[in-house]
């Protein structure tokens, strides 16, 4: 299958080192700002070829290796935005048991990542550059930091939208994924944005839409 990827961030971060004067530059985004939206696509699919749609009503959660099945009202938010942004393009939402070309699966996915590091690599510079010694009185002497190493652990989120062509899996004899987009950033789990972040992830794929 050859697909085609898209990424497209918000916004770029110009901060990349320790010896900046903010410790985190990131804290002046918005939840807005921080989101990235990517899509990837079966570039020999023909999108124009497809009718129908149905989508699952509930939502598949899938926290670090363990998967349910969930249903709370930021999850509707989403399978209603998508049936929006579907229906927009042309596609005909019917129901999964009325033969659809098109099934659609959202999903929401969390990840909790651990780690170690060493404070004398990372912060060396950090010491030096932000913090002042003379504003204490102690002109002439430096920092010193007397852990060596550091443990860190980050949870992470993330919304996918997963586009299957049930059409031709009886020809294939596999359900393929023709279509797939994925949100990760801040606040992403929020009824009230839900239709704007599903919005940006379908303004991107300008080749979903059918034959009018």
């Amino acid at each position: 299958m050859k697909s085609k990827f898209r990424l497209w961030l918000s916004i770029v971060a110009l901060v990349t080192t320790f010896a900046s004067c903010s410790k985190d530059p990131l804290d002046n985004l918005t939840e807005e700002e921080s989101r990235i939206y990517i899509t990837n696509y079966d570039s020999t699919a023909g999108f124009l070829n497809y009718k129908t749609f149905s989508i699952s009503d509930t939502v598949v959660v899938d926290n670090n290796g363990q998967v349910s099945k969930q249903s709370n009202a930021t999850d509707q938010a989403f399978i209603s935005a998508v049936k929006s942004e579907m229906q927009a393009r042309g596609y005909t939402l019917i129901g999964k048991n009325s033969n659809p070309d098109l099934g659609i699966n959202v999903n929401r996915i969390y990840n909790t990542s651990t780690g170690i590091i060493r404070y004398n690599d990372y912060y060396n510079n950090y010491y030096g550059s932000y913090m002042d010694p003379y504003y204490w009185g102690y002109s002439g002497y430096g920092y010193y930091s007397p852990y060596s190493y550091a443990t860190y652990s980050i949870r992470e989120g993330a919304l996918a939208v997963d586009m299957l062509d049930l059409k031709n899996a009886a020809t294939t004899n596999r359900i393929g994924v023709i279509w797939t987009g994925l949100i990760r950033g801040s606040g992403i789990f929020d009824a009230n944005t839900a239709s704007s972040q599903v919005k940006a992830l379908f303004n991107q794929s300008p080749y979903l839409k059918t034959q009018q």
